[in-house]
């Protein structure tokens, strides 16, 4: 059985987290994925042995003070395959940038939003929406505040009990989002409609403060 390598903290925040490495000859890490991009700075020279997914080896020379990067996703066990101790620094970038936390919640903000709707949750809904949001719907009328919105939400619901938007998707750039759904349902008279169509977003922090819908004529 190989020694455990050790794992010094030297940062954990909200942007970085770095680890000190240090392995005695053989000593391994276990099995791991790495969950974000993240740099190696060498502390040592040294060789590090690496098994890899579906059984396959390698080793990667380690040269002090020359570091490398790798992408999210790597999966591997790493071991010293020299016969002296050797270390390392890792510094994983947890978060890239506020900016993408925020961009993050807005994306989830939408998912609530569209599973909210596909639920007849009025309270699911408002949940996503700013206090003084506004919904313009496809047909061009406005609500404005969010007891209009509601009103509207509710109107939409107990016109269509049965629909559904399906094959939704986000993208949301800075403040702006856009989600396009294919909405099927039936009419008051029982014809089955099925029409694509999009909403585009106006966000106050992670919140909706406009929600404006199309949808193609037919």
């Amino acid at each position: 059985m190989r020694p455990q390598a050790e794992p010094v903290v030297h940062i954990d925040d909200a942007r970085f987290r770095v680890t000190e490495w240090r392995f005695a000859p053989g000593a391994e890490t276990g099995w791991h994925r790495h969950g974000h991009d993240y740099v190696v700075v060498p502390l040592t020279d040294g060789t590090l042995g690496l098994d890899n997914p579906g059984g396959a080896q390698t080793q990667a020379q380690l040269t002090r003070g020359v570091p490398y990067s790798r992408s999210e996703g790597v999966e591997h066990n790493v071991t010293n395959a020299g016969d002296a101790p050797l270390s390392f620094l890792e510094i994983e970038v947890v978060d890239q940038a506020p900016e993408a936390a925020l961009t993050r919640a807005r994306l989830a903000t939408l998912e609530r939003l569209a599973a909210g709707f596909n639920a007849r949750d009025l309270d699911g809904v408002m949940g996503c929406m700013a206090e003084d949001c506004s919904y313009r719907t496809a047909s061009g009328a406005l609500h404005q505040g969010a007891a209009a919105v509601r009103a509207a939400c509710a109107a939409l619901f107990a016109a269509w009990p049965e629909a559904a938007w399906t094959g939704v998707q986000h993208a949301v750039a800075g403040e702006t989002g856009l989600s396009h759904w294919c909405f099927r349902g039936r009419d008051a008279a029982g014809n089955a409609v099925e029409v694509a169509g999009c909403d585009l977003f106006t966000f106050d922090g992670d919140r909706i403060a406009c929600k404006d819908s199309y949808r193609k004529a037919g």
